[in-house]
This record gives C-alpha cells, structure tokens and sequence, in this order.
C-alpha cells in the first residue's frame, strides 16, 4: 500500500503558504540554509529546481532526500518525494503562478512551470 502524505506541519504549512521564499538544508554535508520558493497545494509543500545546477540543493536532494525546511524561527525535517501526475504538477503550476505574478518574478514564475523545472517537481514530507 502506497506510503499517505503526511504535510510539514499544521503549522508550517500556513508560514509556507505566506513566505516569499523559504529556507532548506539539504544532504549530509554541514551548510547554511539557502532560500528557494516552496508553494503549497492542499495543505503539502512543493518545490521545483530553477537552475538544476550540478551540486546544487536539487541534486543533493534527489540522492539523499532529506532536509530541514526552514519558515521564519521554525523549522522542520522532511523527506523529499518525487510528485507525480500531471493534474499534481498542474496545481503546483497554478501555485507558484499565483504567488509569484509581480513582474519581477513572473519571468522564473513561469520557468519553474516549464518541462525543464516541472520535472524537478518535489514533495517536502515531515519525517
């Protein structure tokens, strides 16, 4: 039987929704947080990869899948699952359209929903 979602936190997932970026550490190596934008769809955070950059936050994660997301003085691990279906990935679409429209985000807005950035398309579960 397939493993629930389990969403971040009831708490955390409100802080998420409203945050223009949040913080994640990733992989076992010590490092600061880095910010990335996370959207939430039915109360589960989502993130996707701009620049899938080799040793970047993306990559480290997909081979070691887990991480501390980071909201203001909150924190939480997770586990990062690859989202599939097309009709999930078309929600986290809608998402990051409707929380990043300024014109000084929509151009990275709109790449993020792209089939580069789409296809990064990862789940952040509380551990």
């Amino acid at each position: 039987m397939p493993a629930k979602s389990r969403p971040i936190s009831a708490d955390l997932v409100p802080a998420v929704r409203d945050a223009w970026s949040v913080g994640i550490r990733v992989g076992s190596k010590p490092h600061r947080f880095i910010r990335i934008w996370a959207v939430v769809v039915g109360h589960r955070v989502f993130a996707r990869s701009w620049s899938l950059s080799p040793g970047g936050w993306y990559r480290t994660l997909v081979a070691e899948k887990r991480g501390v997301l980071q909201v203001g003085r909150k924190a939480a691990p997770f586990r990062a699952v690859r989202a599939r279906g097309d009709a999930l990935k078309a929600a986290v679409d809608r998402a990051y359209l409707r929380k990043y429209p300024r014109p000084t985000e929509a151009h990275y807005a709109h790449d993020l929903c792209g089939p580069r950035s789409r296809a990064t398309t990862l789940e952040l579960r509380l551990e």
